[in-house]
């Protein structure tokens, strides 16, 4: 049919198949918004510690969360306590583990003789051999147990207990004028314990040296 028509017709007829084969393109499209006469454009406000990405929402008025640092977006107004309650467990643990590692290097151990020649590097291992890890193991996980159903209600929103409350306050920290600093402190002192408890390792393992020779010998350099 194409080729038996003259020219002029010929584009008329190719103009009206373009045509429509653009207009049947439309209908895989979504719905367009239509324009909203008087409606203001939207200006998201950006994160302090991440300036190229937007604050999220959901770190409003969590304490600790002023810079706004959450570039993968993983806060939510749901899960946000459950979030810091895993944040603050994390750093009280690294906290314990950095300090009990240098201890263990400048030689306060356990009694006896099976403890004497290790560093904190071997500990892992030779309590994974004798067994004594299994005894950790089974007290984290009975603390673990205890406070499941508290998290989980903290996951669904369903309980309104702040994350990393545990109720263990004796010298009431928690309750002076001092309270929001304080909590804010430990807050920081066990993100940074969480990064320096993996530098440590790394550094024992690649120098062959506990932790405190191994510093001496970067020093000394």
């Amino acid at each position: 049919l194409v080729c038996a028509t003259p020219p002029r017709a010929r584009v008329s007829i190719e103009a009206v198949m373009y045509a429509a084969l653009a207009v049947a393109a439309l209908g895989f499209n979504g719905p367009l918004n239509r324009p909203v006469a008087g409606r203001a454009n939207v200006v998201m406000e950006k994160s302090r510690a991440v300036p190229m990405l937007d604050l999220n929402p959901a770190l409003s008025g969590l304490l600790g969360a002023e810079t706004g640092f959450d570039p993968l977006g993983l806060a939510t107004p749901g899960n946000k306590q459950w979030m810091r309650e895993a944040e603050l467990k994390h750093g009280r643990v690294c906290m314990l583990a950095t300090l009990g590692y240098v201890a263990v290097d400048l030689g306060f151990k356990f009694p006896g003789e099976k403890y004497a020649g290790l560093t904190s590097l071997q500990a892992h291992d030779a309590m994974v051999k004798s067994g004594n890890m299994f005894w950790l193991f089974l007290v984290c996980a009975l603390v673990e147990t205890v406070t499941f159903a508290d998290n989980i209600d903290m996951l669904t929103g369903e309980s309104s207990k702040k994350g990393g409350v545990l109720g263990f306050d004796p010298l009431g920290f928690s309750k002076g004028k001092d309270a929001d600093r304080l909590a804010l402190a430990e807050l920081k002192n066990g993100r940074l314990a969480m990064i320096a408890s993996i530098a440590y390792i790394v550094q024992c393992a690649i120098s062959g040296k506990g932790i405190i020779a191994g510093s001496f010998d970067v020093l000394a350099q």
